[in-house]
C-alpha cells in the first residue's frame, strides 16, 4: 500500500445547509487516523441560490454543461469552499503544506442514475489553485461510466471504519451503517467483510422543505415539531408504498425523487411527525434487501439529531431484534463522517484504489475514479 496522507475531505449535501471538513490521515486503506472537523453553514441568500440551482439543472443533457445561472454558481460554492478550507487550517493550526490532498464533493444539482448523469458543481482546478493544496473531485462520474449508479460512495469509508471497530471489539458484524442525509442510505458490512450498499429512502429533505413552507424555519431541530404531532397512516403508507422499496433492483435517489405533502395534507406538526416515521420506516424497509438481517444500525448524518427519527428507528429495528446507535456511542462523529470519507476516497483516487464495487452502486467491477486537479507550482524568486 501507498504511504499515509494528510487529506481533507469537503462535503456540501443534499440539504444544501453548509460545507462540512474533516481531515484524515490514512493510506486508503488500513490505517484511518481522524483529526477535527467543523461545519461552515451557508447563509439563507446563497441556499436560495443552491435550489435555483437545482431547477436550473433540470434542463442539462450534457453532464458538462453549465445553464441559467450555474456556472456563475458554481464559481461562487468553489470560492466559498477555498474560504472555509482557508479557516479551517488555521483554526486548527494545520499548515497548508502539511496536507497532501483534497478530496471535493462539490454540489450535486441533478442525478439521473437511470440516464448515467450525474452532476456535481465544484471546480476542481480553482479550488487548487485558491486553496493551493492538491484536489481530487468529480468522484462519481468513472463509476457511471462503468454502469453504476453513481452512489453511495461513502461505504468504502464505512468498511474501513467497520474493521476498526471489529478489531477492538466494539461491534460484531453483519452490521448496518446509516447515513440520514437529505437522502438516507446504508451501508452493510457482513462477517466476511461483504459490502453492499444503496439509498435506503428520504432522509431529512422532506421534513426540512415541510418546515420551511409552512414555519419558515430550515429544519426541525432535534424533532421538537415533530414531537408535537401525530403519524398520520394515510400519509405515511403514501411514501412507504412507493414502488421503489418494493423494486428488485436497488437504485440511487434524487432530491427531488419523493416530493413533500401538499400543504393541506396535514398541520405543521402531524406532516413533521409524519415524515420522521417514514423517514425511519424507510430505512427498515429497505434493510429487507439485505444479505441478511443487521444486529446493529449504526447511524449518522444530521438526521440523528432528530428524537423522533431515532425513537422510530429504535422501535422498529428492536422488532427486528436490532440495536440501534448513534455514532458518537462508538466514538466516531456523525456530523463530520461524509467530509471524513471524501478524504478518504482523495487519497484511494490517488493510489488507484477501487472506490465502488458491485455490491454498493452495481458498477460492473470495482472502479475507481475521480479528476485530479494540481495544485500551482510555486515560482522561485529570481533574484
Amino acid at each position: 500500500m501507498g504511504k499515509v496522507l494528510t487529506a481533507i475531505g469537503l462535503m456540501s449535501g443534499t440539504s444544501m445547509d453548509g460545507i462540512d471538513i474533516a481531515v484524515l490521515r490514512t493510506d486508503g486503506d488500513a490505517i484511518v487516523d481522524r483529526g477535527p472537523s467543523a461545519g461552515y453553514a451557508y447563509d439563507p441568500r446563497f441556499r436560495e441560490r443552491l435550489k435555483q440551482g437545482l431547477d436550473d439543472a433540470r434542463s442539462i443533457v450534457n453532464r458538462n454543461e453549465r445553464p441559467g445561472a450555474l456556472a456563475d454558481l458554481e464559481r461562487e460554492l468553489t470560492l466559498r469552499h477555498a474560504v472555509s478550507v482557508r479557516a479551517f487550517l488555521q483554526e486548527n493550526n494545520i499548515l497548508q503544506e502539511s496536507v497532501d490532498v483534497i478530496g471535493f464533493h462539490g454540489q450535486t444539482v441533478l442525478h439521473r442514475p437511470d440516464q448515467a448523469l450525474t452532476v456535481q458543481l465544484g471546480d476542481g482546478d480553482l479550488l487548487a489553485r485558491e486553496a493551493g493544496i492538491d484536489v481530487v473531485y468529480d468522484m462519481r462520474a468513472n463509476d457511471m461510466a462503468h454502469g453504476g449508479q453513481g452512489a453511495p460512495l461513502i461505504p468504502a469509508y464505512h468498511a474501513a471504519l467497520a474493521r476498526g471497530l471489529s478489531q477492538i471489539g466494539e461491534i460484531a458484524a453483519p452490521v448496518v451503517f446509516v447515513n440520514i442525509g437529505g437522502i438516507s442510505n446504508l451501508t452493510f458490512i457482513g462477517a466476511g467483510g461483504e459490502i453492499v450498499a444503496y439509498d435506503s429512502g428520504p432522509g431529512n429533505t422532506l421534513i426540512d422543505q415541510w418546515v420551511e413552507a409552512h414555519a419558515g424555519i430550515p429544519y426541525d431541530q432535534g424533532g421538537m415539531i415533530a414531537s408535537e404531532g401525530a403519524v398520520l397512516p394515510a400519509l405515511a403508507e403514501r411514501y412507504l408504498c412507493h414502488p421503489f422499496f418494493t423494486a428488485e433492483k436497488r437504485r440511487s435517489l434524487d432530491r427531488n425523487d419523493f416530493a413533500p405533502p401538499p400543504s393541506e395534507a396535514a398541520s405543521l406538526a402531524d406532516g413533521a411527525r409524519t415524515l420522521a416515521h417514514v423517514t425511519a420506516a424507510a430505512i427498515i424497509r429497505s434493510a429487507r434487501h439485505l444479505p441478511e438481517r443487521p444486529a446493529c444500525y449504526i447511524i449518522c448524518g444530521g438526521g440523528r439529531l432528530n428524537a423522533v427519527i431515532m425513537q422510530d428507528l429504535s422501535a422498529l429495528a428492536a422488532a427486528e431484534a436490532a440495536r440501534v446507535l448513534p455514532a458518537e456511542a462508538l466514538n466516531l462523529d456523525g456530523d463530520s463522517m461524509e467530509a471524513e470519507a471524501w478524504a478518504y476516497l482523495a487519497v484511494r483516487s490517488r493510489y488507484g484504489l477501487p472506490l465502488t464495487y458491485p455490491g454498493t452502486t452495481g458498477v460492473s467491477r470495482p472502479v475507481s475514479g475521480g479528476r485530479y486537479a494540481a495544485k500551482p507550482e510555486r515560482i522561485a524568486e529570481v533574484s
